[in-house]
């Protein structure tokens, strides 16, 4: 371990909390709004002490824990490996998680837990099975969950969060190391990562529409991106010959295209496509009006980072984003305004990631997985409910 690591570790490990200033806090709600925002306010006071699930947690919030990987609920065993995930809201007043399971051989999928109106799981059940390395993926608008695989020619699948309908596999959105999609709610398009070190940034449009408004993800266009002005600026996009990757594969059929290292999560809110990526420790805001991109979090601009191993991303309805980390010190991080501040930190999973978090369609409660838990075994994956002033 890096000294300056050493003592960033027991910097945290004593509640202190440092502050970052962002290349583009203007693309993130301003100081003074943020000031208002109750995540950002939750994370400037001091973490306490690990509680008894090991989760350091800001004053009157609380941790539970909600399933063990190999854990038996109701009819379903929930699935090692936990990764991305999502909730929705169902009709009767409660609310459904969804977790990717990144096994490979054919032993991938997602599984899905159900709340009532109070909080008490009620149900579990498989929503897909037989897949390979489920790592992240996006929610959709129309309530479904996108379930991405994180091998070459992996696939997007499009699942019922409620159970009712059979996964389908949508190869429109191309097949390659995919990692996580987010759509653009006003111009119904989708965009996408790829886990790649010299992995692109994509873009999907459809041709046609449902009678509900919503996008055929079976008739569109798969896009590449070019960042003209080197690795920020104006972006160009080239439409891909080939998104099944029959002969090359898709980040190589636009020389022209840009490389980003690593893509990890990726949100959109309010005109703005967030995006991580994990090989240089970067938060990227793409602005779809303006179709220019911009560095808003490098950790390498830092002497002791508040966030690195950037992974999984996700974020609330005021617009301030919580980052996951992949190792890092096992925190959800948040950046707001100009500031990046801890929110909760997991004891004791130095060798797991926290992964798939999601706040309840109320925005009440946070849950997220420490997908290899305290031994770093992808069987011994722990999934954890945040209650709290949100």
């Amino acid at each position: 371990m890096k000294t300056s690591d050493l003592k960033r570790r027991k910097l945290l490990q004593y509640g202190f909390i440092s502050l970052g200033a962002f290349f583009g806090n203007t693309l993130l709600p301003s100081p003074a709004k943020a000031a208002a925002l109750s995540l950002s306010l939750t994370a400037r006071g001091e973490l306490l002490p690990p509680d008894h699930n090991g989760v350091r947690l800001p004053a009157g919030f609380t941790s539970r824990i909600v399933a063990h990987s190999g854990q038996k609920l109701f009819d379903y065993t929930w699935h090692a490996a936990p990764d991305g995930g999502a909730t929705f809201a169902s009709s009767e007043g409660g609310w459904i998680y969804v977790s990717n399971c990144e096994l490979e051989g054919q032993a991938g999928g997602v599984g899905a837990l159900k709340f009532n109106a109070q909080g008490e799981l009620v149900d579990a059940y498989s929503i897909l099975s037989q897949t390979n390395r489920n790592c992240a993926g996006g929610h959709t608008p129309w309530q479904t969950w996108l379930s991405c695989e994180e091998i070459d020619k992996g696939r997007v699948w499009e699942c019922d969060p409620f159970g009712r309908k059979p996964a389908q596999a949508r190869s429109s959105l191309g097949l390659f190391r995919h990692e996580a999609v987010a759509v653009d709610t006003c111009n119904k398009q989708l965009y996408l990562t790829e886990d790649k070190p010299e992995g692109r940034f994509y873009r999907y449009s459809t041709h046609t529409f449902d009678t509900a408004g919503n996008p055929n993800l079976d008739d569109g266009i798969l896009e590449v991106a070019e960042v003209i002005d080197d690795n920020t600026g104006a972006v160009r996009w080239h439409a891909l010959t080939d998104p099944l990757a029959t002969t090359v594969p898709t980040r190589k059929q636009v020389p022209i295209s840009t490389a980003f290292n690593g893509g990890e999560g990726i949100w959109y809110h309010q005109g703005f496509v967030y995006f991580t990526t994990k090989g240089d420790d970067r938060v990227w805001v793409f602005d779809v009006l303006q179709q220019r991109l911009n560095i808003l979090y490098s950790a390498a601009s830092y002497l002791s980072p508040v966030l690195t191993g950037v992974d999984n991303i996700t974020g609330n309805a005021a617009g301030e984003l919580l980052v996951a980390e992949d190792g890092g010190n096992m925190q959800i991080v948040v950046l707001s305004g100009n500031s990046t501040l801890p929110l909760l930190q997991v004891i004791g999973h130095d060798r797991s990631e926290i992964a798939g978090p999601a706040l309840s369609p109320d925005g009440s409660r946070l849950y997220f997985s420490s997908q290899r838990g305290k031994t770093g075994s992808s069987a011994d994956g722990v999934t954890f409910e945040i209650t709290g002033p949100f």
